[in-house]
């Protein structure tokens, strides 16, 4: 994807305009312009020469902007640049020198001519004298103002007329009828006839047309500024980005620029200084605030091995650091791309107002040229058809139309960044609000991913610290999961392993070992009580454990069972928050899981999940997601590379931070915090933005569709008209509304859920559920595993496969000969005999 920087765009015709003749040129796939950062995007092969000389065919000008991978110094400032304000400074000196000449002329045309405000003696002469004085004023604010005039009428000649096309029309036709007025009254005064000079007065329209453009420079200049906070969030993080970096180099400390830093450099953080790029911690101890990236403020602390990140801020050690990503490879970078790239791109909602934007100009003229007509063939003056034209063409506002949709975006992808909730693209904003249905992987999203223990308990005649002691020496030796939350427990109650020896690790039961040489052992309740009695008590604390999703871990030794440690991935503290405010949205969850029924159920119970769908497999996972898309728009939540495939299939994908690359790249929305309770807050954030959204949309379309008719005169005969001057004071504020109503979002509170509306949802997720378990009872009984000897090598195996396959009903065969198995897939059911026959027919005899 390449970037271009666009300039002459002033209304959404502009850029729809652009975008069409971008868009026509051949190798070009796909083109996205942003009115709001006045920048494009570009897909395809098509020369940069070509999109360039394609836009300014269209009559505006453009420029690529060099995307040089690993340069991330370049790419901020390329940044910086695009969202640079230089049009407020200018627009506010054309404003005040505007209103000094208006002030002048004001005077002249109403306060002299209505009030007798005193003029020095030589414009008092005749009236003409005041129409030229009011002539040459005019004349100064339509020179201070001629961008309207250079633009518009440019973008007439290209056939592509925009909103500065309405105000050159309507401001020039104003100065050119009162110049054929004032001429006219030269005339008349020549012949003496002082009442026809009285009507020409009376028919100037200098103010008019300076107040028009004057007005809509007011508009303009309020619009610029409020646009420039749209971006503030952006801007902010732009100005995170550190400039320098203190590097070791030959045994000597220096400082170079950031972009200058190299994979493998070791780099120096002192307290108080931003880290520069990405990298691991060698050496030192930290606090680092990493709320630039998390929006998390307590600060994290950093010790060797540790991973630091660009832009984040070291508050208080000494760290010497290992650069591991730099330039546009780091966390910040890739940050600030999709908050950039969300905020230019565009929501679907923003197709039908580009439709509108594309024609609405062309269909202004021919309105105001009809108008005009019409009031003509009623018998009306010159003078009054006119200024119904003019206030048609001045009061109608296409920029309300275009920006109704990208301040928004642009504001809610900002204040998501803020509170570390990163937006992909400007559909995923979009989407996000509407979902229906949330799918959540258990392991590392409801639950912390990493076992810990839940519960100790003893038989009646054992000391707690004998079963830890006996546990913890055994479990010493074991690279389990499990194991390492009773070693994680052990440094926590500071109790030490002692040695054991003739360790053995039993795959699927457990571990033994000998400790003062007596046998202990410890694993599975299937495993102990194979080994020696198991107490009523126990049994009943091992089925409680087991039905609320926890592992019961039982320790012996060869006469006695000393306890039970129950072990279980522990529920995230604000998992059960989080579901309890999905469902006050309305929303339905389901949990997808790889792991057992009775654990997964017992896990959902205790958060509040509406359904479990438990064993599944990535593609298990994927398949479900994209039935629940069937039901309703549906979100898939997940850390894990298993989600991947269902991250991507699902409406919305939302990757938990903390999670795989892969699953992070697969998703559409990212939550750098890692909890759950982000998720009900990007849907509030989404939703309000939505809400925002509509509100502009109908306000747009409401302002267009009530004044373009009252500016027109189809109310004078109850008395309504709008002048000219009064259609541009309408139109300037009509988009500063629009813009203004998008930066309430930044009230918004997103953890607040106080005011979330819960939205009525008939989804059954239960049929969908029930679908699955059947599915799974139907492969586990549609598979078969045959004991075959005499298979010696893979030739064995292509002639079992063969005769297998040969059979009705069977689907697919697989021979391994080394195991000496054949795992069958059925389509129905098939005796053993069958199997057996067509076996010893290919030479081979099944057992």
């Amino acid at each position: 994807m390449r970037q271009f920087a666009v300039t002459g765009m002033t209304c959404a015709a502009c850029s729809a305009r652009v975008e069409k003749a971008v868009s026509s040129v051949e190798g070009v796939s796909s083109c996205s312009v942003s009115l709001l950062t006045n920048s494009m995007k570009v897909e395809g092969n098509a020369a940069g020469d070509a999109i360039v000389s394609a836009v300014e065919k269209a009559g505006y000008g453009a420029r690529q902007l060099d995307e040089e991978k690993g340069k991330r110094q370049s790419s901020i400032a390329q940044k910086e640049e695009l969202l640079k304000d230089v049009n407020t400074p200018l627009l506010r000196r054309r404003l005040i020198f505007s209103c000094v000449f208006l002030l002048a002329l004001m005077y002249v045309s109403m306060g002299h001519m209505m009030w007798s405000f005193p003029l020095p003696e030589f414009f008092t002469r005749s009236h003409v004298s005041v129409a030229v004085l009011e002539l040459l004023l005019t004349q100064i604010i339509l020179l201070i103002n001629r961008q309207f005039f250079i633009s518009g009428f440019k973008a007439l000649v290209h056939r592509s007329p925009n909103m500065d096309s309405l105000v050159a029309l309507g401001s020039g036709t104003s100065y050119a009828y009162s110049i054929c007025m004032l001429f006219l009254m030269i005339y008349q005064q020549a012949l003496g006839n002082h009442e026809e000079v009285m009507k020409c007065m009376d028919n100037l329209y200098f103010e008019g047309a300076a107040m028009i453009v004057t007005l809509i420079t007011v508009g303009k200049l309020l619009e610029s500024i409020s646009k420039g906070k749209t971006s503030n969030a952006l801007k902010g993080l732009l100005q995170l980005s550190p400039k320098t970096a203190v590097i070791e180099r030959d045994g000597k400390e220096e400082t170079v620029l950031v972009e200058e830093v190299s994979v493998d450099d070791v780099f120096i953080v002192r307290p108080g200084e931003k880290i520069p790029v990405d990298g691991v911690v060698l050496d030192g101890e930290s606090a680092v605030d990493e709320s630039a990236l998390t929006g998390e403020s307590m600060p994290v602390e950093k010790n060797s091995g540790s991973r630091v990140f660009c832009a984040t801020m070291n508050t208080s050690g000494f760290l010497r650091c290992r650069a591991t990503s730099v330039g546009e490879d780091t966390s910040f970078y890739k940050i600030i791309q999709m908050v950039s790239d969300a905020a230019s791109g565009k929501a679907p909602i923003a197709k039908i107002a580009d439709k509108v934007s594309g024609i609405f100009v062309p269909g202004v003229i021919g309105i105001a040229l009809c108008v005009f007509v019409i009031w003509m063939l009623l018998g009306k003056e010159t003078g009054f058809s006119l200024s119904r034209a003019i206030s048609v063409l001045v009061i109608s506002c296409p920029c309300a139309l275009g920006l109704a949709t990208p301040v928004a975006i642009m504001v809610g992808t900002g204040k998501g960044a803020k509170n570390g909730m990163l937006f992909k693209n400007a559909e995923s904003l979009e989407e996000c609000g509407r979902i229906q249905i949330v799918a959540l992987d258990k392991t590392g999203t409801v639950t912390s991913g990493k076992p810990s223990v839940c519960g100790i308990y003893c038989s009646p005649t054992v000391k707690e610290g004998d079963l830890l002691t006996m546990a913890v020496s055994l479990e010493s030796k074991s690279e389990h999961p499990l194991s390492k939350a009773i070693m994680v427990l052990a440094q926590e109650k500071n109790i030490k392993p002692l040695e054991v020896e003739q360790f053995k690790a039993i795959t699927g039961k457990g571990l033994s070992a000998t400790l003062n040489g007596k046998k202990i052992y410890g694993g599975s309740f299937d495993y102990i009580s194979s080994l020696c009695r198991v107490g009523d008590e126990l049994k009943d604390k091992v089925r409680e454990c087991s039905d609320s999703g926890q592992t019961p871990l039982l320790f012996c030794t060869q006469d006695k069972v000393l306890g039970i440690i129950s072990v279980a991935d522990a529920i995230k503290e604000d998992s059960s928050a989080a579901i309890k405010e999905l469902g006050g949205m309305g929303i339905k969850t389901v949990m997808l899981t790889g792991d057992n029924e009775r654990t997964a159920t017992a896990i959902a119970g205790q958060c509040g999940i509406d359904s479990v769908a438990s064993s599944l497999m990535p593609d298990g996972k994927e398949s479900i997601v994209k039935k629940l898309c069937s039901l309703g728009k549906c979100a898939m939540v997940g850390d894990g590379i298993n989600d991947a495939p269902a991250l991507t299939r699902s409406d919305v994908g939302i990757a938990v931070g903390a999670g795989t690359d892969v699953a992070i790249d697969a998703a559409s929305v990212v939550l750098m915090n890692s909890s759950l309770t982000d998720v009900s807050a990007a849907i509030r954030l989404s939703r309000a933005t939505l809400r925002i959204i509509h509100q502009n949309l109908f306000w747009a379309f409401f302002y267009n569709a009530i004044l373009i008719p009252v500016a027109a005169g189809a109310f004078a005969g109850f008395g309504i008209i709008i002048n000219p001057m009064l259609s541009a004071a309408a139109m300037s504020l009509s988009s500063f509304c629009v813009v203004t109503n998008a930066l309430r979002l930044n009230l918004v509170n997103v953890r607040n859920s106080r005011h979330d509306k819960k939205r009525k949802s008939n989804i059954n997720l239960n049929k969908i559920i029930q679908e699955n378990k059947a599915q799974s009872m139907e492969v586990n009984m549609a598979e078969k595993t045959l004991k075959v000897e005499g298979m010696m090598c893979q030739h064995c195996e292509m002639h079992v496969k063969k005769a297998l396959e040969a059979i009705d009903g069977v689907t697919e065969a697989t021979a391994n000969h080394e195991k000496k198995e054949v795992v069958v897939k059925l389509s129905k059911d098939i005796p053993d005999e069958t199997f057996a026959a067509a076996i010893k027919e290919a030479g081979y005899e099944m057992k």
